[in-house]
C-alpha cells in the first residue's frame, strides 16, 4: 500500500508511521511542521526507504492535488490537527482552519483524485472522544450516543466528522472515523498534562491543577491506539466510526502524584506534593470521559495490551532519557 499520513510529525501522527513502516508498505508523511510537529521526531525513520517527507498545509488545496497526482495513494490517514483545549479558546481560528476547513479540504482532494474508484482506497480521519462532551452516571457512550461538545477544539472536531459523515453518505468516499480516548506516550508535546508534569518537576516549576484534580481521563497508551488505527486501516469498514479505549480511568490528581513518585525513584530525587498548585477549574472542564470500544474489540480483535501503570512507567523513563534532545527543538 501507498498511504499519505497528514500530521506524521505529531505526537500520534509519528509514533504510528514509527510503528507501521515496521511493514513493507510506503508512507507519505505530510506535516505543515508548526509549535507541534517535531522534526527530531522523524529522526528514527527519515532515512528509510519506504519513507517519503513532504512539508505541507493540509490547507493547501493546490499542493495536495500536485501530490495526489504524483501519488496514487491507496488510503489517507488524517493526524492533522490543533488539539490543545486551552489554545483554543485563544487561538479558534486556527482550529477551524485546520481541523474544519483543512479536513474538509483533504477530503474534497481525495474525492477528485480517486474519481469514483474507491474499490481498495480508505480514509480515516483520527477524531477524539471528547465529541461526545461529559459523561454523567456510569455508562459509557458508543458509537451511537449524542454528541455535545463543550468545547472549540471538540466542536473543531465535530464540524470535521460532519464532513466525513457527508462525503461518505452523498458521494460514497470511503471514510472511516476513529475516535480515541486520552492518549500519552513518547513524542507528546509538553502543552499536554504527562510531558508537562515531567517537564516541570525536573525544572522545578509549580504544577498547575485544574479545580479539584479529580477530572477522570481513560488513558490509552499510543502504542495501543497505533494498533487499533492500522486494524481500521486494514479491515475497517467505510461510513462506520470506531471507539478505541483502554478502560484505565484515571483522576487528574491521580496521575500528576504518580509521575512524581516515578521521577524520585528513577532520578533519586525528593519531589514533594507541593510543587502542585491547584488553580481555578477551566470554562467548561468536562469532569469525566468515558468511552466503549467493545465494537472495535468484536469487529476487528483489537484490545488494549498496555495497563495504565506499566505504560506511564515507560513514558516517564522514556521523557527522562530524551528530555535534552526534546528541548534542543523546544518542544
Amino acid at each position: 500500500m501507498l498511504v499519505l499520513i497528514t500530521g506524521n510529525a505529531g505526537f500520534i501522527g509519528t509514533n504510528f508511521v514509527k510503528k507501521y513502516l515496521k511493514n513493507t508498505d510506503t508512507v507519505v508523511g505530510y506535516d505543515k511542521l508548526t509549535y507541534a510537529g517535531n522534526t527530531e521526531n522523524m529522526s528514527e525513520y527519515k532515512n528509510n526507504k519506504n519513507f517519503v517527507f513532504i512539508k505541507g498545509s493540509i490547507n493547501n488545496k493546490k499542493y495536495l492535488k500536485e501530490i495526489f497526482s504524483e501519488y496514487d495513494f491507496d488510503a489517507v490517514i488524517n493526524f492533522a490537527a490543533e488539539t490543545h483545549v486551552d489554545r483554543s479558546y485563544d487561538n479558534l481560528q486556527e482550529f477551524i482552519n485546520t481541523n474544519i476547513m483543512g479536513t474538509k479540504i483533504l477530503l474534497d482532494t481525495a474525492k477528485e483524485s480517486w474519481k469514483n474508484k474507491y474499490e481498495q482506497k480508505k480514509f480515516i480521519h483520527i477524531s477524539t472522544d471528547e465529541v461526545y462532551g461529559s459523561l454523567d452516571g456510569e455508562e459509557l457512550f458508543t458509537e451511537n450516543s449524542a454528541l455535545f461538545p463543550s468545547n472549540p477544539y471538540a466542536m473543531s472536531k465535530y464540524y470535521a466528522e460532519y464532513y466525513c459523515k457527508m462525503y461518505y453518505e452523498k458521494y460514497g468516499l470511503p471514510v472511516v472515523v476513529t475516535r480515541s480516548s486520552n492518549n500519552y506516550g513518547p513524542f507528546q508535546n509538553k502543552e499536554k498534562l504527562v510531558p508537562k508534569v515531567i517537564y516541570n518537576c525536573l525544572n522545578k516549576i509549580k504544577i498547575p491543577l485544574y479545580g479539584d484534580g479529580k477530572n477522570l481521563r481513560d488513558w490509552l497508551y499510543v502504542e495501543d491506539n497505533c494498533k487499533a488505527i492500522e486494524l481500521v486501516l486494514k479491515k475497517g469498514r467505510p461510513g462506520e466510526i470506531y471507539n478505541i479505549s483502554s478502560n484505565n480511568e484515571r483522576e487528574n490528581i491521580y496521575v500528576i502524584k504518580k509521575i512524581i513518585d516515578i521521577i524520585n525513584e528513577v532520578k533519586h530525587v525528593n519531589i514533594n506534593d507541593n510543587i502542585i498548585e491547584y488553580v481555578p477549574d477551566r470554562f467548561s472542564h468536562d469532569r469525566r470521559y468515558g468511552i466503549c470500544s467493545d465494537k472495535i474489540k468484536n469487529e476487528l480483535k483489537w484490545k488494549p495490551e498496555t495497563d495504565f501503570e506499566t505504560g506511564i512507567e515507560n513514558t516517564v523513563k522514556w521523557y527522562l532519557k530524551n528530555t535534552d534532545k526534546n528541548d534542543k527543538e523546544g518542544k
